[in-house]
């Protein structure tokens, strides 16, 4: 049986992206099927991003093995039936050298679990796996370092760049097939989308945990971390939603970028649909629920609770020391809320706001507002008739105000008094927003259920 959903995951590993991976991997193949993990920088540096993804791997690998050895079901269907590729991507935003990443997840991006749990971490000789073999080498040679570099077996090594692997999955497969599910910064997604956009195109949908609209940034008072880390990919990938790309690309010149501009007609808009923290940060995995599953799996030689325990509980350990003390810390699920929606998409509760599709667009030069997402507050009405995405049980609220001001587009397509075109219905973006779920409290008991039974 084909599986419901095709996806590829863009990723930056650090705490909640390896959850979400998790949940993925834990599902049933008719469910998922995982093509490509596409590896950015992001939490931590690419390389350190790559060595969570493969250290996961190994991890689930040597869970298998315990449980078989057990006599329970091995479980991680959907990982063992897609054998995904992973692909290593960008290593800094496009528009800087510099990386953003904040290490809140800890300077390997897993609260230290590389160095405090060692045997549950695979050797170094992975990393060959990764590198072009060598110009003189023979087929059989290359073969055999191969073999030797990994006993892991359950995902294939790519030395293609990532955005290289996207446009060729995008490209072999049915359009509409695939939905990327990007859970990092978006510099992977703008340079496939930039290289080739009409196959960029043939994408299902993009799913995006970014952004803060209605609540405050976890990096800045106004912005959220994976748009902060590369604001003019997040613009660039959000452009292609607009029905005018250019209206809402970033300004040029863009100093470090070689990206071309996107072909004034392209055949398709692209569908995204967002997670910003407004509908993420609710969502929470308490201490008690974790130390509840996951202490008895330890005690009875679980590898993955060991090491799952390992740098969930840092992460909450880490959470109260810069907020208060708390009876009972949650850990916020902001990734593997994207995956629930995957594996649960036609559930009437995920709700879309009830304007969608927004014009949402994200600040690239402001000091203090860079990654900002800003929508139009003003009372004043669209020229024309919108059309209007709804969700299932989703409700129009109308705002009467309204009707007070209906801004019509002057010849050159401005209407009065509205610099940037946000009244135009051919400028701006059109952005599907994730405004509810089928569950805050019931999301973490569920994800802890299906990844450890």
């Amino acid at each position: 049986m084909a599986a419901l959903n095709r996806i590829i995951i863009d990723t930056d590993p650090g705490v909640d992206d390896v959850l979400a991976m998790l949940l993925a991997f834990a599902a049933k193949p008719e469910e998922l099927e995982i093509l490509l993990i596409s590896v950015t920088y992001g939490n931590v540096e690419v390389q350190s991003c790559l060595r969570n993804v493969v250290a996961l791997f190994h991890v689930i690998e040597k869970e298998r093995e315990w449980r078989k050895a057990r006599g329970q079901l091995e479980g991680f269907e959907a990982m063992l039936s897609s054998k995904p590729i992973v692909a290593v991507g960008a290593d800094h935003p496009l528009e800087d050298e510099i990386l953003m990443a904040d290490y809140f997840h800890g300077i390997d991006g897993l609260a230290g679990v590389h160095t405090s749990l060692p045997h549950l971490s695979p050797s170094d000789a992975w990393k060959t796996l990764f590198q072009p073999p060598s110009a003189n080498a023979s087929v059989d040679e290359v073969a055999e370092a191969r073999e030797l570099a990994s006993p892991i077996t359950s995902f294939r090594a790519s030395q293609v760049p990532a955005h290289k692997e996207i446009l060729r999955l995008l490209k072999e497969s049915p359009q509409d097939s695939i939905t990327i599910v990007a859970v990092g910064p978006l510099t992977n997604l703008a340079l496939a989308a930039a290289e080739d956009p009409e196959t960029f195109l043939k994408v299902k949908e993009v799913v995006v945990m970014g952004g803060a609209i209605d609540v405050e940034g976890n990096i800045t008072p106004v912005a959220e971390f994976n748009t902060f880390a590369d604001a003019v990919a997040t613009a660039c990938v959000f452009a292609l939603t607009s029905p005018n790309p250019s209206s809402t690309m970033p300004p040029p010149p863009l100093k470090l970028s070689t990206l071309t501009p996107y072909p004034r007609n392209l055949s398709r808009r692209l569908k995204l649909t967002l997670f910003p923290l407004d509908v993420t940060t609710p969502h929470t995995l308490q201490r008690s629920h974790v130390s509840a599953k996951l202490d008895p799996l330890i005690k009875a030689g679980s590898p993955l609770a060991e090491w799952t325990s390992a740098f969930v509980h840092k992460t909450f350990d880490k959470i109260e020391s810069l907020t208060r003390k708390q009876v009972d810390p949650g850990l916020e699920l902001h990734d593997p809320l994207t995956i629930w929606y995957m594996l649960t998409r036609s559930a009437p509760s995920w709700m879309l706001a009830p304007k969608a599709p927004e014009d949402i667009r994200v600040e690239t030069a402001g000091q203090w507002t860079r990654g900002m997402h800003i929508i139009d507050r003003r009372n004043r009405k669209k020229g024309g008739i919108s059309e209007q995405v709804k969700s299932p049980g989703a409700v129009d609220i109308s705002n009467p105000m309204e009707s007070l001001t209906i801004a019509k587009d002057d010849d050159e397509g401005h209407a009065p008094g509205d610099n940037g075109g946000w009244l135009s219905l051919t400028k701006g973006n059109r952005i599907n927003r994730i405004i509810s779920s089928p569950g805050e409290a019931a999301f973490g008991p569920y994800l802890l259920e299906r990844v450890f039974g």
